[in-house]
């Protein structure tokens, strides 16, 4: 205890029989418990989370805790809890994510693919799915799903009544993390922070997960193969309905966070009740054939071109089948579909009979306040 800053003492109340208060530890204690290989519990996360979010505590000590926090690995639980706690600041909706679906990557893949799950969604939308996207600009891409939407005309920044007015119009809307977690911009200097150390943390971990509509289904892709196990504990914690955590594999040790058409998909997940482990071989569907460098985009406005060349239907090469392929998937998750090639089938129907591109259009109407078509 003697490290401890009088200004960072909490007390809390322990039952009301006992009549008696116990000390929680600030972050420079929980940093000590994570190093002595200590996990948290939900009361040091929630406690952890409050400090975290607060600028008068130093970068130094936040990120000190976070670097720790990584080095002991996080455990699924603990994962889960720093996104329920940190839901709790996020903007709240007008309408529940109940039978909605989110498609999403981590990134960090490094492919300068273009903007595949964002196609998704219109493609999806088309099928009958109900999508709730929730994204933000690029880290380590040129062109992240905020960024190509604004591209293609459609408003980002909107309001959570907005946002519901668009998800019943178009059968789709975006979340922009941003404008949904404003309590992120205190970590920012953070998570700099950390970068400068060359050290993640578990808000890298989290991005994929923090959808404020909490939906019943996730499709979502995962660049490092670890986080396969852990994501698929974290669903079933989160109360997803069916959700699928997938890692793309290719020649020559290949790895990209989206359904590959290059070789076997790895999936874990959770699935009404059940523990999902399988796989998805693209040559079930008569895929073959592709080169990386057919799938690989630009900035945004380059990006913006090829979802319109897409869902215009003047691309029926590689890149349409890539979004094919990983509509295909979150059909399965969203029940849509019973199996992957029934799902491949309505994603191209939803292509072909121009659904998808109605269901862009009726997003750029609504959130440019046109109206509905």
């Amino acid at each position: 205890m003697e490290n401890l800053r009088r200004r960072d003492l909490v007390w809390i109340d322990l039952p009301k029989k006992s009549g008696q208060f116990r000390l929680v530890m600030d972050l420079h204690d929980l940093t000590k418990q994570l190093k002595s290989g200590i996990s948290l519990s939900i009361d040091d996360i929630r406690i952890a989370c409050d400090q975290l979010l607060d600028i008068s505590h130093s970068i130094e000590v936040r990120a000190d805790f976070l670097q720790a926090l990584r080095q002991k690995g996080e455990t699924p639980e603990e994962v889960a809890g720093f996104v329920e706690v940190l839901l709790g600041h996020a903007v709240p909706l007008p309408f529940s994510g109940a039978g909605c679906l989110d498609v999403c990557g981590t990134g960090g893949d490094r492919t300068g693919f273009f903007n595949i799950s964002t196609t998704v969604m219109f493609v999806a939308a088309g099928a009958g799915a109900r999508v709730v996207k929730h994204g933000n600009r690029g880290v380590s891409s040129k062109s992240g799903g905020a960024d190509v939407l604004e591209a293609l005309g459609v408003k980002i920044e909107l309001s959570p009544e907005e946002a519901a007015q668009a998800l019943d119009a178009a059968g789709c809307c975006f979340l922009f993390a941003a404008a949904f977690h404003p309590a992120f911009r205190s970590v920012v200097a953070v998570r700099q922070e950390l970068a400068r150390r060359g050290s993640t943390s578990v808000f890298n971990m989290i991005g994929p997960l923090m959808n404020p509509a909490r939906p019943s289904f996730q499709l979502a892709g995962v660049f490092d193969t670890a986080l396969l196990p852990t994501y698929a504990k974290v669903f079933q914690k989160l109360g997803r309905q069916c959700a699928w955590a997938v890692h793309g594999t290719g020649p020559n040790d290949f790895r990209v966070d989206e359904v590959s058409p290059f070789g076997r998909t790895l999936i874990q997940g959770w699935c009404h009740g059940n523990a999902v482990e399988t796989e998805i071989d693209p040559a079930e569907l008569g895929i073959s054939n592709i080169q990386a460098p057919e799938l690989v985009g630009g900035d945004a406005t380059d990006n913006a071109k090829i979802i319109l060349d897409i869902l215009e239907r003047r691309e029926t090469g590689a890149r349409r089948s890539v979004v094919q392929l990983n509509t295909a998937a979150a059909l399965v998750v969203a029940g849509c579909a019973t199996n992957m090639k029934d799902g491949w089938e309505l994603a191209g129907a939803s292509i072909d009979d121009g659904k998808a591109l109605h269901a862009l259009q009726q997003l750029q109407r609504i959130t440019q306040g046109c109206g509905v078509a």
